[in-house]
């Protein structure tokens, strides 16, 4: 008998994701060189690796952090990660629901312009987001994931696997408009956005078509702007311009699109990891829909997503103190 490859666990893949995504935040903290750093709340930064993320973004001259959550709890990480937090400004509080409820309510005072997620649940951070009026917007709250794909020609975002569970027409096309303005202000003039299905025609007993038909149309009648939108497209096509050939697919987004808007969160979420753990996706996220930019990874993530998203929701921050989409 064979025995099993011993290394078979820890095979990585050699694609360097960590390595693309600190290059992606040294050209973008250059790029944001002499503008001042941006408030952030970093929301219960109770581990290693977000605590250590929000100070690299500090001393990158992006984020002033403010720690908010129990003192004794981040000092303890802190000391044992062997971190410097002789600069860092706590805002003490006992648990995460009330560093969650504190950091909200500094956003919506205007006293941070950025929230960054720490060691606390999403729903508990989002929960006290929704919860603040003064947070809302016109438009539904969603995620977007941006990733890079060394098997794609460029970097492509995936919207909403990690807030929405099942959106309905009009929260797609909110999702939809949320996702175009963060590809315009990172420098796409017209996104191209892929509204994904698993087939590419129009099916009335399958909802997602018919979705993607009625988004399509909604762009045509400018309730939707910023963008160029096509679908329903199956994954093939959406991203393979010889698979859209093979089908009789004519479509200037088909095999080039900047934003994949998936069906739900199930199909959203599973598709963001495979692309991570089975492609070498470099990737990091944020909530967009709210008067202030979230960044937002997984727990399981580690520095270099948790700066990359940091970095990518000062870019945002920035650009609404411009123009507020």
């Amino acid at each position: 008998m064979t025995p099993a490859p011993s290394t078979a666990h820890t095979h990585q893949p050699p694609f360097e994701p960590e390595a693309r995504l600190a290059q992606w935040v040294d050209t973008w903290a250059d790029s944001l060189k002499g503008q001042p750093p941006v408030p952030c709340g970093v929301v219960h930064p109770c581990d290693a690796n977000s605590l250590a993320s929000a100070l690299s973004a500090a001393r990158r001259g992006l984020i002033v952090p403010w720690l908010i959550g129990p003192e004794a709890k981040i000092r303890a990480v802190a000391e044992q990660a062997g971190l410097d937090l002789a600069d860092a400004r706590i805002e003490a509080v006992a648990h995460s629901h009330a560093a969650a409820a504190l950091a909200a309510e500094m956003a919506s005072a205007g006293r941070i312009e950025v929230l960054m997620k720490g060691s606390l649940h999403t729903d508990e951070l989002m929960r006290a987001v929704i919860s603040t009026p003064a947070l809302r917007t016109k438009r539904r709250i969603s995620h977007v994931f941006r990733f890079d794909i060394p098997a794609y020609h460029k970097p492509i975002m995936i919207t909403d696997a990690a807030i929405n569970i099942a959106p309905t027409l009009e929260e797609k096309a909110d999702i939809v408009a949320n996702a175009i303005d963060l590809a315009r202000v990172l420098g796409v003039a017209v996104p191209k956005v892929a509204i994904l299905s698993a087939i590419e025609t129009i099916n009335p007993k399958l909802v997602s078509t018919l979705d993607a038909a009625a988004l399509c149309k909604m762009a045509d009648r400018g309730q939707i702007t910023g963008g160029l939108l096509d679908g329903p497209l199956a994954f093939d096509n959406a991203i393979s311009a010889e698979a859209a050939r093979v089908k009789g697919i004519r479509s200037d987004v088909a095999g080039d699109a900047d934003i994949l808007l998936v069906p739900d969160l199930e199909s959203g979420n599973m598709l963001a990891k495979q692309l991570e753990y089975l492609a070498g996706a470099a990737g990091c996220g944020i909530v967009l829909g709210a008067r202030v930019p979230i960044a937002l990874t997984s727990r399981a993530d580690g520095e270099a997503s948790r700066l990359a998203s940091a970095a990518l929701a000062v870019r945002l921050a920035l650009a609404w103190r411009e123009q507020r989409p």
